[in-house]
């Protein structure tokens, strides 16, 4: 079969389409043929050789897919061939086939391909944030940084669904900050120009907010831990901003009885994923059909284009997500 392989670490370029092996479902797996499958930021970092991958995960990129199945593993029940599904895989979606295990995949439905292929990573990623994690309750103040991309997206109208009296999100630019307002949030912030933690603690009376979903780690930790509320939860699910802070105080977890936990949703077992994917299936999946919760495709490429859409992830000048064709 073709995939999108990685000649050596490093930039953009070193991405080529060349042969890989068909994979064969294994027992509870579905084979797919891909249609489509999306771009995530672990994706950059696996290609330039820094990504810790699970056990599970071979040398081809990518997690989210969307396609149709076209084989199925001998104990496999819940889908047949010729079924539309979307699905999360711990990686090799950049390839015309995919074998997955059976729960980590959803009936495509009303869904296209393109949404389809861009939904789980980072709705499942926001669902432990906001609702696992964070615990967030109507009547609750949540900040939620880099909003305008697809975990933000799904965030933002996760906390509005929630109940959220205020949704406090940053981004970089006018043009996200409006794009972050129109999803659901009622405090953007421009990062640039601002300073996220005096906008918080003056809009909440000096109380701070009860819930952070942070994907920079080190460059904002003193500022988040200042922002939290008592009793405040702390979802931390990246790390662009760095692995290590300095100079932070750290009593402030203590006397305000702080909850910080980490996750990273590649990391955990089957087991957990397909009770996540269970959950988002009948608390969340409905509400994206019927279109009350949001989605936004910022753009759609052809696989043999791969490196200019790793530059556009690379630039950070999109909202939403990126998604990319397969084609024969």
């Amino acid at each position: 079969m073709r995939a999108i392989l990685v000649k050596q670490p490093g930039g953009a370029d070193q991405l080529y389409l060349g042969q890989a092996e068909k994979p064969e479902p294994k027992c509870n797996e579905i084979l797919v043929k891909i249609h489509c499958f999306a771009l995530n930021r672990m994706d950059i970092v696996q290609r330039e050789g820094h990504y810790p991958l699970p056990p599970e995960a071979g040398p081809i990129l990518g997690v989210e897919f969307a396609g149709v199945v076209v084989g199925t593993g001998a104990s496999a029940q819940r889908f047949k061939p010729g079924d539309g599904v979307f699905g999360l895989a711990y990686g090799g979606a950049y390839a015309q086939f995919i074998a997955v295990d059976e729960g980590s995949v959803h009936l495509l439905g009303s869904l296209t391909m393109e949404m389809g292929s861009s939904l789980l990573e980072c709705w499942y990623t926001a669902y432990q944030a906001v609702t696992l994690i964070g615990d967030l309750k109507a009547g609750e103040d949540i900040l939620i940084h880099a909003a305008s991309g697809g975990v933000g997206t799904a965030a933002i109208q996760l906390a509005k669904n929630a109940g959220a009296r205020r949704i406090f999100v940053t981004a970089g630019s006018p043009e996200k900050l409006e794009y972050c307002r129109r999803v659901g949030a009622t405090h953007p912030i421009n990062y640039r120009e601002q300073s996220f933690k005096e906008v918080v603690l003056q809009e909440t009376n000096g109380r701070g907010v009860d819930v952070i979903c942070d994907y920079l780690l080190a460059s904002y930790f003193g500022d988040n831990i200042d922002s939290l509320a008592k009793d405040g939860r702390m979802s931390l699910q990246g790390a662009m901003g760095g692995p290590v802070a300095e100079q932070v105080n750290l009593l402030p977890i203590l006397f305000k009885r702080l909850r910080i936990e980490g996750s990273t949703l590649r990391s955990r077992s089957l087991e957990y994923q397909s009770k996540l994917s269970e959950a988002f299936g009948r608390n969340v999946l409905p509400d994206i059909e019927s279109g009350k919760l949001l989605w936004h495709i910022d753009r759609v490429f052809d696989w043999e284009d791969i490196q200019e859409a790793h530059r556009l992830m690379e630039a950070a000048s999109f909202t939403g997500k990126i998604v990319v064709r397969v084609t024969d």
